[in-house]
């Protein structure tokens, strides 16, 4: 039987893989832009066994992650669209405006993506990557309360 490598850090995290093994799918469907689906996780990792839900109520912390990407991706279009076209307001261009249109389609357009990468990033404070992670098994969240899961 050939092992599979682990993958890098950041292609792991660009693909949603799991933090700990980087080879197991954290979200059902690959494909975010199937919207009935996006959200929509693996109870653990089919790899390591991680489990993906720690505690009800665990992914609240990944707005924080969320609001950082989409700030950082609208100061990156922000300084392009400087650089490259420029601003003004005294010619009647109104290029300000035209960034900001352009922006807010490119966030909502990249929403349930960055929503996804959001998941992945917040998960990845609290489960580290293990190399040996076929050595060391998957620890079982303690503060999982199935009765309340839906009340969130």
């Amino acid at each position: 039987m050939i092992e599979e490598k682990s993958m890098g850090g950041l292609p792991a995290f660009v693909k949603c893989k799991c933090p700990r093994c980087r080879q197991g799918d954290m979200f059902v469907n690959k494909n975010p832009y199937q919207l009935k689906e996006t959200m929509k996780m693996n109870d653990t990792c089919p790899i390591c066994g991680q489990a993906f839900n720690l505690e009800v109520g665990f992914y609240y912390g990944s707005s924080y992650i969320s609001y950082a990407f989409t700030v950082a991706l609208s100061v990156a279009t922000f300084v392009a669209w400087w650089v490259l076209i420029g601003f003004s307001l005294a010619d009647g261009d109104h290029r300000l405006f035209y960034w900001i249109g352009i922006n807010a389609v490119l966030l909502i357009a990249l929403q349930p993506y960055l929503m996804r990468l959001a998941r992945r990033g917040w998960l990845s404070f609290f489960a580290r990557y293990d190399k040996d992670w076929r050595l060391h098994p998957a620890e079982k969240p303690e503060r999982l309360n199935n009765a309340q899961e839906g009340n969130w």
